[in-house]
């Protein structure tokens, strides 16, 4: 599948380009321990870090990134970006705005001092016939300062303006720089195609299966990672 994105020819070779999700896991996740001390069990037990559906999630599809650091202190955010005039008229230099808190009344999160970010894509994506984008927050990404609302978008039509990112601030004490390259949003295709929920019970073959996999992953360690994973296809780029 190719996935292709553009930008304003006057601001190529200034913006971040989105990357392979697999290259943007968090320095964290990178230095945590394989194992840790269970007080429950008595003893070391394996950590997220070991678990490939944790980390496979992370890895998955390409992350969108801050267009530039930004910097956000009593509430208030800013930033000092050198970006040339795009040559399209109605293109956005800011890299955030923002939407109404109105815009989310009767949400679970709505809030009237809740901040509603709107971060500004640069890059349109397209995406084959049949085939949506589903974005969401990074994944396991709860470390960040703000929680990217999810949304689905059809990729395939809808490509010839950038997508805009809304996202809820989640930390009000929060004061730093959210520097740029920061994954803001992680997208991946998902086929648009009606779904059937078939239901049965168990073959008596399918329920020995279900014993002897059952018994084995309790035996040892690595069973899915060995036996079923397949793990994250590698993706290419091209310019």
């Amino acid at each position: 599948m190719n996935i292709t994105f553009r930008c304003d020819p006057a601001l190529e070779g200034h913006l971040v380009r989105p990357c392979p999700a697999r290259s943007a896991l968090p320095a964290w996740l990178k230095a945590m321990p394989a194992t840790a001390f269970s007080d429950l069990h008595g003893r070391d037990v394996r950590t997220v870090k070991q678990c490939p559906p944790f980390v496979d999630a992370m890895s998955h599809g390409f992350m969108m990134p801050l267009a530039c650091d930004i910097r956000i202190a009593d509430g208030l955010i800013d930033w000092d970006w050198d970006l040339p005039q795009p040559s399209i008229h109605n293109h956005p230099r800011a890299p955030v705005s923002f939407h109404s808190p109105a815009q989310t009344t009767g949400a679970p999160f709505h809030g009237p001092d809740q901040i509603v970010l709107k971060f500004n894509s640069f890059w349109t994506i397209e995406l084959p016939d049949g085939w949506s984008l589903f974005a969401t927050h990074p994944v396991n990404r709860l470390e960040l300062p703000f929680r990217t609302v999810t949304g689905l978008i059809d990729s395939d039509r809808f490509h010839d303006i950038g997508i805009f990112f809304p996202a809820l601030w989640v930390e009000p004490g929060f004061s730093g720089v959210l520097p740029k390259g920061t994954p803001i949003a992680q997208c991946f295709p998902v086929r648009r195609e009606a779904i059937d929920l078939v239901f049965a019970p168990m073959s008596a073959e399918e329920a020995t299966s279900y014993d002897a996999i059952g018994r084995a992953v309790l035996a040892e360690p690595g069973v899915y990672r060995r036996d079923f994973r397949v793990g994250p296809v590698k993706p290419g780029t091209t310019s």
